[in-house]
C-alpha cells in the first residue's frame, strides 16, 4: 500500500508488481507509513506525520480515516519540504504541482495520499499507469520489505552521508526525470 509519500522501496516494489490497484479497505495502523513520511533535512532524517482524527472503533478501515487540521500541519509539512529541498535540482520545477495538494481541502487521508501518489506517478512518467490504480479499490495490499534503491545525489549527503529509503519525494526532487531509472 502506498501511503503518504511512501519510501522509495515501496514504490519499487509496487512498480515491479505491475502497479496493482491499492487497497483502501485495510485497517488503518497509526504506526504505519500511511500517514507519515521520512525526508532528508540539514539535521538528518525528518519524519513528517499527518494528524488524523480519533475514531470511535478499535480499528478503522483506511478509507474512513479523516485528517485532523490540528497544529497547522499542512503549512509545517510544506515549509519542511520547501526548506529542505529548496536547493535540490528539481524542487523549483515541481513545487507548483505539489503546493496545491498541500493546501487543498481533502478530508480523508486516502484522498490526500491518492492526489500525491497520482502526481508522483505522473511526474515519474508512469504512462502505463491506470489513474484508478491510485484510488480506492478492494485489491490485495502489498507487503513491503527492505531498502532496495541505489545511491543517488542528495542535497545533504556532504553533511551526513547518503540516507537510504527516504520518501519518494527525496528521489524526485533530487533526480527529477532520472528517478524512474533508479526505481526500475
Amino acid at each position: 500500500m502506498l501511503g503518504y509519500l511512501s519510501p522509495i522501496s515501496h514504490w519499487q516494489q509496487w512498480i515491479a508488481a505491475g502497479m496493482p490497484a491499492l487497497d483502501d479497505s485495510i485497517p488503518f495502523n497509526k504506526h504505519s507509513d500511511l500517514n507519515r513520511c521520512r525526508i532528508d533535512s540539514p539535521n538528518g532524517p525528518l519524519t513528517l506525520t499527518i494528524p488524523v482524527r480519533k475514531f470511535e472503533r478499535k480499528s478503522c478501515p483506511l478509507s474512513e480515516v479523516c485528517i485532523s487540521e490540528h497544529g497547522d500541519w499542512r503549512h509545517k509539512h510544506w515549509h519542511a519540504l520547501a526548506s529542505t529541498y529548496f536547493n535540490s535540482p528539481y524542487f523549483e520545477y515541481y513545487q507548483d504541482d505539489f503546493r496545491p495538494i498541500y493546501f487543498g481541502q481533502q478530508e480523508r487521508l486516502v484522498e490526500f495520499n491518492a492526489q500525491l501518489n497520482t502526481l508522483v506517478a505522473e511526474l515519474l512518467n508512469l504512462e502505463a499507469l491506470n489513474h484508478s490504480t491510485l484510488h480506492s479499490s478492494r485489491s490485495t495490499s502489498l507487503p513491503f520489505e527492505g531498502e532496495s534503491e541505489g545511491a543517488y545525489y542528495q542535497v545533504f549527503a556532504h553533511k551526513h552521508g547518503f540516507i537510504a529509503d527516504l520518501s519518494i519525494i527525496d528521489l524526485l526532487f533530487n533526480m527529477g526525470p532520472e528517478s524512474l531509472l533508479l526505481l526500475k
